[in-house]
């Protein structure tokens, strides 16, 4: 027992590589605080595309969100990093990355927004257009806060995955939490760094499981 915890949980080295891992905590949570926004207000734009009366906006809008979703978001990020700078298009870390989870997770939190949009009956949008008020005012105060209560528990679950993502980031050595912890690994020639970046992805993670489970459990129940 005590070889494996020298092995896995060195105190020795977390107190050595926790202010490094910490530093790299913040980034993450920087990048989560950054991304989800973005990709939440992007696929809400997305939703509202797909309902365009238009069917060259709506066919746009199919292209953009199938071909996001299957794009590896791996692959999308190492192509806007590494080779925008060929197009004179110079980004930042924190920038590119950025701009690759907005791409993917728009497309994903599109579709789930458009399925809410679309489980509103048609009714209470006519309802709303007699009453006198813009097609725009109706989405904003009835057909899209109604929509988001529709799908809140998959809303949380693809937020959830979308922290998850954040830790490909390392592949263009940004330094959050993942890369710290890989390169304190390195340096200290132990697993230690791995396992406490692993515990606080935890602790950070599970809260949001349990509000998922919550949401999940009182959806079931309203139907």
């Amino acid at each position: 027992m005590e070889a494996l915890s020298q092995v896995f949980f060195n105190w020795a080295i977390i107190e050595k590589v926790w202010p490094f891992l910490l530093k790299g905590f913040g980034t993450t949570l920087l990048l989560s605080a950054l991304v989800i926004p973005l990709g939440l207000a992007g696929g809400l734009a997305v939703a509202l595309a797909s309902t365009h009366r238009s069917r060259v906006v709506r066919g746009a809008v199919v292209v953009y969100v199938d071909f996001f979703r299957a794009f590896p978001p791996l692959v999308l990020l190492i192509f806007i990093y590494f080779g925008f700078p060929f197009l004179s298009i110079d980004l930042p870390k924190l920038a590119a990355v950025a701009l690759g989870f907005f791409l993917n997770t728009s497309s994903y939190y599109g579709e789930i927004l458009r399925a809410g949009i679309e489980s509103i009956p048609r009714g209470q949008m006519d309802a709303a257009l007699s009453m006198g008020l813009r097609r725009g005012q109706a989405y904003r105060h009835i057909v899209v806060p109604q929509a988001v209560r529709n799908v809140l528990p998959d809303l949380v679950s693809n937020t959830l995955e979308v922290i998850k993502l954040t830790t490909l980031a390392s592949v263009v050595a940004l330094p959050e939490l993942l890369n710290n912890a890989r390169q304190a690994q390195a340096l200290t020639y132990n697993p230690t760094p791995i396992v406490l970046a692993a515990l606080m992805y935890l602790a950070l993670l599970w809260p949001i499981v349990r509000l998922l489970s919550r949401l999940e459990h009182q959806h079931l129940n309203a139907r």
